[in-house]
């Protein structure tokens, strides 16, 4: 499986980017698909998730309300839309690919090579 990011840049705060991970190799109506983030010196964070068909999603509390995931299955798409931007999202982006396991827990098998967002402030 593959996947690969695209969609990051440099914006100003306030702004909106839509990222979009494109997967190969297998459909990904098979998985959980997920966005995460990882600044300089911090961990790799889970933003959020989607499963199958759309109908279980979570957000991480800082992106909630201004971010939305969603996913093409016949394109074996997803993408996230971020909006109102702020310089504290400035990270590194990845697209990953996993299961839900009890109590909503996220793990995920396969991530891609990550899409640089940089938001001035």
């Amino acid at each position: 499986v593959q996947l690969d990011e695209s969609g990051g840049g440099l914006v100003q705060a306030g702004d909106s980017l839509r990222l979009s991970c494109t997967v190969s190799g297998r459909t990904i109506s098979s998985y959980v698909m997920g966005w995460l983030r990882q600044s300089p010196g911090k961990d790799r964070e889970l933003l959020t998730y989607v499963n199958w068909d759309s109908n279980n999603t979570y957000y991480e509390d800082s992106v909630k309300g201004r971010f939305t995931v969603s996913r093409d299955n016949a394109k074996n798409m997803v993408y996230l839309q971020m909006n109102s931007l702020k310089p504290e999202d400035t990270a590194v982006y990845y697209c990953a690919a996993g299961f839900l396991y009890g109590a909503g827990r996220f793990e995920y098998a396969h991530w891609g090579q990550g899409t640089q967002v940089t938001v001035s402030s």
